[in-house]
């Protein structure tokens, strides 16, 4: 934060003052560091909730993706952090973006950590359920193959399901969700899974 100036500054401090003055200024408001970060995704990683909505509301680019093709949305979600992510969400940032270098969205990756409470909201905002990510993996598939089958995946599971994710999208190699699952050990993820017609 030291090294940043301008309205970089004033984001990553939390200082509205200073961000409402220079966010007159169009370019500043998506001009990026060397990470490829606007003022927005500096005050998402912060969580600078005021100066979150201060930005969108003066203009910023709620798509901007920054040097790992992270959009604020897919930040907040990959650091489990709920209540940015309803920031975000509550000021018009899109849930249904491709993001990451894998050709993912937020919800995957959300689902890959077992993220639970933001792939909640990001279902609730409309991400898309089935998208599949360039290695072959959908959410669902994510929370299995690179989850740990504890609780918190248990539930990123269940979320996915009920609200109608596809159990049956298999991975490049045909593999099922199920088959997955089964291999693992995870019994409560198989019962889960069965329940909705996987195979």
């Amino acid at each position: 934060m030291a090294a940043y100036t301008g309205l970089h500054k004033a984001a990553a401090s939390g200082d509205l003052a200073t961000l409402r003055k220079l966010a007159s200024n169009r370019s500043a408001l998506d001009a990026t560091d060397g990470n490829g970060r606007t003022p927005l995704h500096v005050a998402t990683f912060l969580k600078r909730h005021e100066a979150i909505t201060a930005l969108i509301r003066a203009g910023a680019n709620t798509a901007a993706l920054d040097n790992q093709k992270y959009d604020a949305i897919t930040i907040a979600a990959v650091a489990d952090d709920p209540q940015t992510l309803k920031t975000l969400l509550g000021n018009g940032a899109s849930a249904k973006l491709v993001t990451s270098i894998y050709d993912g969205t937020a919800l995957i990756a959300a689902a890959h950590l077992g993220h639970e409470e933001c792939v909640r909201l990001l279902i609730s905002a409309g991400a898309p359920l089935d998208h599949v990510n360039n290695i072959g993996w959908t959410a669902l598939m994510e929370s299995i193959v690179l989850g740990n089958g504890g609780k918190r995946h248990q539930a990123t599971l269940k979320y996915l399901l009920d609200a109608g994710a596809n159990p049956n999208i298999a991975d490049k190699q045909g593999v099922s969700a199920l088959t997955h699952a089964r291999s693992r050990g995870y019994q409560t993820m198989v019962k889960m899974l069965e329940s909705k017609g996987a195979k």
